[in-house]
């Protein structure tokens, strides 16, 4: 076997979420091997990208993806090979899906055995949340079986009753038995009976289509969701995850939990910080239809403000993969239309973007957008060997120039679906070349195919790897030192 590494990124600027330096980047056996001062000279290796005039970032991250989901009557159209290939193109290395539960009959364990086995056929590295939708003596038992298989989170819905809802009494014992595990709890907060009165209130007036859905979803149902889970969270001591949070109001709740010592965490996707509750009154509101959905204006701006503080943990796409024609069907009804949208591909730019607007007139960190987009959600979920550029790290690399625009074409993306939410906007941050486990696999002459090269990444307990991982300021390497 020759000596020679496979790979080396040369001349760019190294950015991880604690500083920037100027390397190479030398990968050898899908792994960095070591980081070299780009003062010197460029190191022999079978192939050599030079970065010069660019920045290199961890590949994405991105903990929130719905593949081929089962909802109801509907599916989402997408497969592993599709939603990782659209991965790939927008430079995220690794998703993490959900084993939900298709129906009452599958239990949580099967939902994760049959999305494991779906998994064979992706093309970036997988991880995967488990999920609860009701409680019986079985269920500390495939939690159990659960954190075996490497799947150390559990997803729970406080609304969609009939469906996925999880009762409160459920959600407390399961935060009780993932504290037992080391593990992470994730929530979907809406407060239901309000939910339910406020489309029935709007069903009654027949204001029930998909241009009054962001009326019938109130920013008060979600704060009060976030606050009762807090409180189950304190009692447990569970460390717990909020999904897709679309108002200030609902961050500034986890904000100050965590100023009590509580393990708690802000998501949001890139469609609440860039699309407002205007869209419902444009000629397609079905575009957009998405649980929760998009909120006013003056909203949108006071997220994107606490996603600048650093008051937001991590962004993710939320990717659901319908295409118009399921949208449309029922766009009559919000109670019968699927809600999601797909979004992977583009959670990079727009993410980017948002940050830059969000810093009026200044210039966004980089490494602050490194957090949010890899490091962060590494970290949190607790994944081994993501979200950083460093010796013995997954060669999960990204270079893009961060003055780079295009214009979204829905069309000419790749996440097996006719429409994007960001369709025609002008976006900024896109991936010249990805590097997913040392291959190239999206580079000038477009996207090379690896076949379902994809790993499952089991993954450690939460505190385990918090503790072992987190680096303080102090204690950080010293070739990552800010320059």
């Amino acid at each position: 076997m020759s000596d020679t590494p496979e790979l080396v990124i040369a001349n760019g600027t190294v950015v991880n979420s604690f500083g920037r330096r100027h390397a190479h980047i030398v990968v050898r056996e899908g792994r960095i091997d070591q980081l070299v001062d780009a003062a010197g000279p460029v190191p022999a290796a079978t192939r050599v990208i030079d970065a010069a005039g660019r920045l290199v970032i961890p590949g994405g991250v991105d903990g929130h993806c719905h593949v081929a989901q089962v909802t109801g009557r509907f599916r989402t159209l997408d497969d592993y090979r599709t939603t990782s290939t659209a991965a790939l193109w927008g430079g995220t290395t690794t998703i993490i899906d959900f084993g939900i539960p298709r129906d009452a009959r599958e239990t949580p364990l099967e939902a994760i055995l049959h999305k494991k086995e779906l998994a064979r056929e992706s093309r970036c590295d997988v991880a995967l949340h488990g999920s609860v939708v009701s409680w019986d003596e079985t269920v500390p038992w495939q939690l159990e079986q659960l954190a075996a298989e490497g799947v150390r989170s559990v997803k729970m819905y406080t609304t969609n009753r009939g469906s996925t809802m999880a009762d409160g009494d459920t959600i407390l014992k399961v935060m009780r038995e993932m504290v037992r595990l080391d593990g992470l709890t994730y929530i979907h907060a809406e407060h239901d009976p309000i939910i339910a009165d406020c489309t029935q209130q709007h069903a009654d007036d027949g204001r029930i289509g998909v241009e009054h859905l962001h009326r019938t979803r109130p920013e008060l149902a979600e704060e009060v969701s976030v606050k009762e889970t807090l409180a189950m969270a304190e009692y447990t001591g569970a460390p717990v995850y909020f999904v897709h949070q679309s108002t200030p109001g609902a961050v500034d709740l986890v904000t100050e939990a965590r100023s009590r010592g509580q393990e708690a965490y802000s998501e949001t996707c890139p469609h609440y910080l860039t699309l407002d509750d205007s869209v419902y009154g444009s000629v397609m509101p079905e575009w957009y239809a998405c649980c929760p959905p998009m909120r006013s204006p003056q909203t949108v701006a006071a997220l994107r403000e606490r996603l600048a503080n650093g008051a937001i943990h991590a962004v993710a796409s939320d990717h659901s993969c319908y295409d118009l024609s399921q949208k449309r069907e029922r766009a009559d009804d919000i109670r019968e239309m699927p809600h999601g949208l797909p979004g992977v591909e583009t959670r990079m730019p727009v993410t980017f973007t948002a940050m830059m607007e969000a810093a009026r007139g200044g210039e966004a960190r980089v490494e602050d957008f490194v957090e949010v987009f890899a490091a962060g959600p590494a970290r949190i979920n607790a994944l081994p060997r993501k979200g950083t550029i460093a010796p013995g790290f997954d060669a999960d690399l990204v270079i893009f120039d961060p003055a780079e625009e295009r214009v979204v074409d829905g069309a000419a993306l790749h996440m097996g679906t006719d429409f994007s939410p960001f369709d025609g906007r002008t976006l900024t941050g896109w991936p010249a070349v990805v590097v997913s486990a040392g291959r190239v696999v999206v580079d000038s002459g477009g996207f090379h195919d690896p076949g379902p090269v994809g790993s499952f990444v089991p993954r450690n307990g939460f505190t385990e790897h918090r503790d072992a991982l987190s680096w303080p300021q102090e204690s950080r390497p010293a070739v990552y030192a800010a320059s």
